[in-house]
C-alpha cells in the first residue's frame, strides 16, 4: 500500500493548528499516560477512550469485563510486545476495530503509533476502505512514522493534519 501526502508538507503545522481546542485531548492523553504508567487500562478508561473515537461503540465495549480489559491491554502494552501482537490483543475485545485499537495504542504511546481514522487515510490518497487488516495498520504505521520523522512532527501533530486537511477539503 503506498501512502502519500496529498497537500504540501509546509502545511503540516498550519493544519494540525486549525484542528481545533486542544482541551478535547487533554483527557485521552490523560487516560492514556495512566495506562502506560500502570501497564493496562482499566475498564473505565478503556470505555472512555472508545467513545472517544466512536460512541457508536458505547454499548459493544461496555460488554467487556473489567479482566477482559486488564488481560487484553496488558498485553497490548506490554514492553515485549511486538506490532501485530499489540494490536491483535486489542482487537480480541469487544466492539474494538483497528481505528479504535489504534487510539488506544497512540494514547499510551503517542510517540509510537498513529490514529487510524478515514480522514487521516483520505489525507494519505486512501478512500474508501472499511476493513483494516493488520498489515494494512502496519503500512500505515510505517508510513505515519517516516512521514513524521522527515518532517519533523509527532505523530500526533501529523495525525491532526491530516484529519484537518481532509475536513478542509470536504468543506471547500
Amino acid at each position: 500500500m503506498t501512502f502519500a501526502l496529498r497537500f504540501d508538507p509546509a502545511q503540516i503545522g498550519a493544519l494540525a493548528a486549525r484542528f481545533g481546542d486542544d482541551a478535547g485531548d487533554d483527557r485521552p492523553a490523560a487516560l492514556g499516560a495512566a495506562a502506560a504508567l500502570r501497564g493496562y487500562y482499566t475498564r473505565a478508561e478503556f470505555l472512555a477512550l472508545c467513545e472517544w473515537k466512536s460512541a457508536r461503540s458505547r454499548p459493544l465495549v461496555a460488554a467487556n469485563a473489567a479482566g477482559a480489559v486488564r488481560s487484553a491491554t496488558r498485553r497490548a502494552l506490554a514492553a515485549g510486545a511486538g506490532e501485530w501482537e499489540r494490536i491483535e490483543a486489542l482487537l480480541a475485545l469487544r466492539g474494538v476495530g483497528m481505528p479504535t485499537a489504534s487510539v488506544l495504542l497512540h494514547f499510551a504511546m503517542p510517540d509510537r503509533y498513529p490514529i487510524l481514522d478515514v480522514r487521516a487515510l483520505e489525507s494519505l490518497g486512501v478512500t474508501g476502505r472499511t476493513s483494516y487488516p493488520v498489515a494494512f495498520w502496519l503500512d500505515y504505521v510505517d508510513a505515519c512514522r517516516t512521514l513524521g520523522a522527515a518532517h519533523g512532527v509527532s505523530l500526533r501533530t501529523l495525525d491532526k493534519a491530516l484529519w484537518q486537511a481532509s475536513k478542509e477539503r470536504s468543506m471547500g
